[in-house]
């Protein structure tokens, strides 16, 4: 089973007037099967913390650990970390001009699996993900993200997911910009590769838009930068019916405290 393990994460990014502390402690475990939802208003540090555990080096760690099944994944680059198992869904991929989704997709595999996957046989695992993600064929010669619509781009990355079969997974704000057809696609997707492989998933998303869809049994609200109340599925109905105010303002009165 794995397990990821964030204890005491602090992370500060540079800004005009120096380093600015946007982690404040952040503690939390994802393991297999398990689905988590992190969930908060926008700029409490969600994708922060995507972004932190995957290696983005916008952000610096100033404190604290990650480790995947016992290993340091600070100490890792990268590609580390996807060969160790992590993966991570952009809430805004990037374009790739110059690189074909087929040629993007079975880099990535070689570099996750250690060789490169037999072509026939990689032929035939692509066409199967994509038909369960109810992509054209055409999508593999197209280069990567270049004029993607919201929907497609979402689903290269869950197709990426299908294909390197992570441990755990991070999506941030995977529901962003898809409608509602797309978003169901999408969804079915993350959880068929859930209940097919057990990846731990990490939601991160301010909306309950996207649990209905794939359901949490973990959820944990986010203010300022750390984890303020945590809960199961009935925390997302709280907050669904009651917004992030009353997290908000026992936030900010602690603070002052």
């Amino acid at each position: 089973m794995a397990e990821l393990v964030i204890r005491d994460l602090h992370v500060s990014v540079d800004g005009d007037e120096g380093p600015r502390e946007i982690l404040r402690g952040v503690d939390l475990t994802v393991r297999s099967g398990e689905v988590h939802a992190i969930m908060g208003p926008n700029g409490s540090g969600k994708s922060t913390l995507a972004y932190s555990v995957a290696g983005h080096p916008k952000y610096t760690v100033t404190s604290g650990t990650v480790t995947l099944d016992g290993e340091d994944v600070l100490a890792m680059s990268v590609d580390e970390r996807a060969k160790a198992g992590l993966f991570l869904a952009m809430q805004y991929p990037v374009e790739v001009p110059g690189v074909t989704v087929s040629n993007f997709l079975r880099t990535a595999a070689t570099a996750v699996r250690g060789e490169a996957p037999k072509l026939r046989a990689w032929m035939g695992e692509v066409k199967e993900a994509m038909g369960k993600l109810k992509v054209d064929q055409s999508f593999a010669q197209r280069n990567v993200n270049e004029g993607f619509s919201g929907g497609e781009r979402k689903r290269h990355e869950i197709l990426q997911m299908e294909l390197l079969k992570p441990k755990i997974a991070v999506l941030d704000e995977t529901d962003s910009g898809l409608d509602v057809d797309a978003l169901k696609v999408v969804s079915e997707g993350v959880n068929r590769i859930h209940d097919e492989i057990g990846t731990g998933l990490l939601l991160i998303t301010h909306t309950t838009r996207l649990l209905k869809l794939i359901p949490a049994e973990h959820v944990h609200v986010f203010v300022d930068g750390r984890i303020v109340a945590s809960g199961g599925a009935e925390l997302a109905d709280k907050i669904d019916s009651e917004g992030y105010e009353a997290f908000v303002a026992s936030e900010e009165a602690g603070a002052k405290a």
